[in-house]
């Protein structure tokens, strides 16, 4: 019987086992060191804010895997023989392969600061990162100051867990707003305001230069590069995520960034794929970066995957971009492309509108010569996925898409509606392209 090995037993790789087990009766063996089972990873935040427990992020009954004859085995894959089929563990023992699925997923991406092998220095991506933080941060008392390095989603997620146990944080962000890099100016700066009004201390132009010793191994402080020192017992670490592919250093498996795969996400070894976090498409997917580290994208990578190993060739094709997170109380959804201004298109156009309780707003981008509708940032007000995913697929113009805002509002009956506003300064206002 062949068998099927995946190291990684995050959502990529469960929903290839899943969906590998549904079309055959092929081995499965599904390998972590992080954890026995599955769980929801952007659900850890709830577990330290007391919201969830740990067995209720777990998405399956541990009966399930015997159930589904999917075989899980706790261990760390040191070596990768693509020439014999064969993984080596850390700590001994061998397993070999018929085919083999990548993916092991992210780590935290370090810029080599000093200090970094500090107690009390983590970041907020794995199991253990939770378990880090809850034994860094019990309390206020034990840790009355946190400073984070970095913003993006992991950031603000980890300032939301610190705060409602009442710890004072800092956040060091180097842009000018809030995930700037990816948000246009607007919506990154009521972003930092939003941030700001839970009281976190955001400092926006800020870079780390070193972490301080206490001299028992232990954060004291860290140092910016204005020569500020800022007093702490925590500093997370959140610039970002890079795929986690250290132990294929000495494989024959090509890495760039990321493991280099096909459409049909192959490596350059025969019967070798990689999928998720740590997969790196050779050519990028139209605006797409080449590495994706999204939870929506590794299940689909997962559910295409699954159809070539088991003899339907089928090449992973994402379709319209979409991500969606949450800042403390604003949901955030994106359809489409809406870039920053570092990264605009010479023919994007933009529409902001902002709600005067500067807790919504909307973004809108279009082509300013064709007057095609290219993506929209909603904050604030949820919108329905499969709408604007036709009509980007219809490549509906700009007006039609604020005519037809009704169709997309996916708030409940009650909830006040914004489309007659929205609509009204679009169509009686200049437009700032």
């Amino acid at each position: 019987m062949e068998h099927i090995v995946i190291i990684g037993n995050g959502i990529a790789g469960v929903t290839a086992a899943r969906h590998i087990r549904k079309l055959s009766d092929k081995k499965i063996t599904i390998i972590s060191a992080e954890a026995n089972h599955f769980f929801s990873r952007t659900a850890l935040m709830y577990v330290y804010m007391g919201h969830m427990r740990w067995r209720d992020i777990e998405p399956y009954e541990h009966w399930f895997w015997e159930k589904n004859r999917l075989e899980l085995k706790k261990a760390y894959v040191e070596t990768v023989d693509t020439n014999n089929k064969t993984l080596y563990f850390k700590g001994g023992g061998i397993l070999t392969y018929d085919k083999l699925i990548i993916a092991s997923g992210s780590v935290t991406n370090t810029f080599g600061w000093e200090g970094l092998d500090l107690n009390g220095v983590q970041g907020l991506v794995t199991k253990q990162d939770l378990e880090k933080i809850e034994k860094n941060a019990p309390n206020n008392k034990e840790c009355p100051r946190a400073v984070i390095v970095g913003g993006g989603l992991i950031g603000v997620e980890m300032a939301e867990m610190l705060r409602t146990r009442d710890i004072e944080v800092t956040m060091l962000v180097r842009e000018d707003g809030f995930w700037s890099n990816v948000l246009p100016k607007q919506d990154a700066e009521m972003i930092s305001r939003h941030i700001v009004s839970h009281g976190v201390d955001l400092r926006h132009n800020s870079e780390l230069d070193k972490i301080l010793d206490d001299g028992s191994g232990n954060v004291r402080s860290v140092l910016t590069k204005d020569g500020e020192e800022i007093p702490c017992s925590v500093v997370g670490i959140t610039t970002g995520v890079k795929p986690q592919i250290s132990f294929l250093q000495h494989s024959k498996i090509e890495t760039d960034k990321g493991i280099l795969v096909n459409r049909k996400l192959e490596t350059n070894i025969e019967d070798v794929y990689a999928i998720g976090d740590c997969a790196q498409q050779r050519e990028p997917i139209g605006n797409r970066p080449p590495v994706e580290a999204v939870w929506y994208t590794g299940r689909m990578m997962g559910e295409a995957l699954a159809q070539t190993i088991c003899g339907k060739p089928f090449e992973y094709n994402p379709g319209n971009w979409f991500n969606s997170a949450k800042f403390f109380d604003i949901e955030y959804q994106a359809y489409g492309w809406v870039f920053s201004e570092s990264k605009r298109k010479d023919y994007e156009a933009q529409f902001h509108w902002k709600c005067a309780s500067d807790l919504r707003c909307v973004t809108i981008s279009y082509n300013k010569n064709s007057n095609e509708f290219l993506g929209i940032n909603t904050f604030g007000i949820r919108m329905k996925h499969e709408v604007f995913d036709k009509w980007l697929n219809e490549k509906r113009s700009v007006d039609y898409v604020i005519e037809n805002l009704k169709q997309a509002n996916f708030d409940p009956e009650f909830y006040r509606k914004y489309e007659k506003v929205i609509q009204s300064k679009f169509f009686n206002q200049p437009v700032n392209a």
